[in-house]
């Protein structure tokens, strides 16, 4: 059995110790095709973006995908980054955080999100649910 990534469950956690300490939480991405971004804000492949309450609208960090909708430049734009691009997940007011090694995201493992995919409360009742941690003494 394959062991699913740690990196999701690193990145929600650490976003709600930001969201709980009133620290903004910052994430840095490598960009290529399968990034959806704003372009223009790109720098040698990567970006930085403030994933915080106040910045972002309907904020999902799913075990595959972060998705979100921003402005930018007064303009509204769907987000979508595969979990894997995420280089680091940091405070602005601290630089607190984590680093990660790039995993790049493979489509032939899962299609890419589209605009109109399930809500997370969608998604619960239409697949299987997962097995649970358990102990280990």
């Amino acid at each position: 059995m394959t062991a699913t990534s740690t990196k999701p469950y690193l990145l929600r956690a650490l976003y709600e110790w930001c969201s709980d300490n009133d620290y903004t939480p910052y994430i840095q991405v490598w960009v290529n095709d399968h990034t959806r971004v704003p372009r223009q804000y790109v720098q040698n492949e990567h970006i930085t973006l403030n994933i915080g309450f106040r910045a972002t609208q309907n904020l999902l960090i799913d075990n595959e995908w972060i998705r979100f909708q921003a402005r930018f430049n007064g303009e509204a734009q769907n987000i979508e980054i595969p979990v894997g691009h995420v280089r680091a997940i940091f405070t602005k007011e601290t630089g607190e955080g984590m680093k990660f090694e790039v995993e790049a995201w493979q489509p032939e493992n899962e299609t890419q999100p589209e605009q109109n995919k399930p809500t997370v409360n969608e998604k619960e009742t239409t697949q299987p649910k997962k097995k649970c941690l358990k102990l280990v003494k």
